[in-house]
């Protein structure tokens, strides 16, 4: 273990023994050979072309760029599924923190475990991913470029762990300069952001963004969160307020690219609102510091698993008629529409399973539960250019790598 460099953040490198024994407590039986570590080291991120990973009740699997499922390892209950930022690894959330899957040439759940108490979001930004434990608050942060072969050794990379004021539901981003954006709030409630450098002192903070949730890095690395009536934008060090057009104007959840100052998120405006469906999307111009609304066609909605950015910077968003609807993100026009699945209902919970949205390159990966399918559509051509066999399970989340 390296020495501490701050009161609030840590570097540490987990040991290979306590790293396995903490996978083992609830996940025996799903362990990787470790004979098999040579071989998986020496397998590259592109060898086998795009990964696709998808959940069900009581699984995981891993299908290759044809849609054909290439592994399926049990996991109890509803699990999340993020990219590790290597294009070849999966973070996989189970009770003792993010599990490691590796998507390479032969699929499986790895024994690297990062541990996290309740871990929640996990967001890939340039070099670095950045893990936020929701029951206690930490930030873990590493280079992804070393995963592979830190989890072939059966450890993890080194990782820099920074302490919340208090435990709650948050997210964070490391920005190239090694600054860190971490939200703040409590059990109860949730306020704004704060920045820290890279000793984990405080350089910024602001508490104008209630109900904080969700965040991106739009072009020149600023960085935008989501609130319940508006947007935080970190640009050069400071922290300001967009204000959305109307006095509740919640924002959940970002799409962002480098390519394009414009943020895109869902939208809701109404506090009182029951279910998960929206119909709205949010346009956070961060250059004009302007905050404008697109409507979705009549009728059709979406949820939070059903927006993306597409080549061209579009948004790119799954309908409840199972369609994907284009819009531009500079004028909120609807830009075209490519029907994919029948159409379907908001769910009751959020983690119950629905139709969901992710976009790599030219192509969006669409999952039908009703069918038990997932498809890929050519975004410039607006054809279905592969579709799944049914699978073994109803499919829940699903990740890109």
């Amino acid at each position: 273990m390296k020495t501490m460099t701050s009161p609030s953040k840590r570097r540490t490198a987990v040991a290979p023994a306590l790293l396995l024994g903490v996978a083992a407590l609830a996940l025996t039986g799903c362990s990787t050979d470790p004979a098999d570590a040579e071989d998986r080291t020496e397998r590259t991120s592109g060898a086998d072309g795009t990964r696709v990973t998808v959940t069900y009740d009581g699984g995981v699997l891993v299908l290759d760029e044809d849609l054909r499922v290439v592994s399926d390892d049990p996991i109890e209950g509803f699990t999340r599924v993020n990219p590790a930022g290597d294009g070849r690894h999966v973070l996989v959330t189970v009770p003792e923190g993010f599990r490691v899957l590796d998507t390479a040439s032969d699929p499986a759940l790895t024994d690297s475990v990062f541990p996290a108490d309740a871990g929640g979001h996990a967001v890939v930004h340039g070099d670095r991913t950045t893990l936020f434990a929701d029951g206690s608050g930490d930030v873990t942060a590493f280079d992804h470029e070393d995963l592979a072969d830190a989890v072939a050794d059966g450890t993890l990379p080194d990782v820099d762990t920074t302490r919340s004021e208090t435990a709650h539901h948050g997210v964070a981003i490391e920005l190239e300069d090694g600054t860190l954006l971490t939200t703040i709030g409590t059990e109860e409630s949730r306020s704004g952001v704060r920045a820290l450098d890279e000793d984990g002192s405080e350089v910024a903070r602001s508490e104008v963004c209630p109900g904080v949730h969700g965040e991106g890095t739009v072009a020149d690395e600023v960085a935008v969160f989501g609130c319940e009536d508006g947007a935080l934008v970190y640009r050069d060090g400071t922290f300001a307020k967009v204000d959305a057009p109307t006095e509740y104007g919640r924002t959940g959840n970002l799409f962002t690219t480098d390519s394009s100052p414009i943020a895109v998120g869902d939208y809701n405006d109404d506090p009182d609102s029951e279910g998960y469906l929206l119909d709205q999307l949010a346009l956070i111009d961060t250059e004009q510091g302007s905050y404008e609304t697109a409507d979705m066609p009549e009728g059709v909605g979406f949820t939070f698993r059903d927006l993306a950015r597409g080549p061209d910077d579009e948004a790119v968003v799954l309908g409840s008629d199972g369609s994907l609807h284009t819009f531009d993100v500079t004028t909120g026009a609807r830009l075209g529409t490519v029907p994919v699945i029948d159409a379907w209902e908001g769910p009751v919970e959020w983690q119950d399973p629905h139709p969901a949205l992710k976009v790599v390159g030219d192509t969006a990966f669409v999952t039908d539960p009703a069918t038990k399918t997932v498809h890929a559509v050519d975004l410039t051509s607006g054809e279905v250019v592969a579709s799944s066999d049914e699978l073994p399970g109803v499919p829940n989340e699903i990740a890109v790598a």
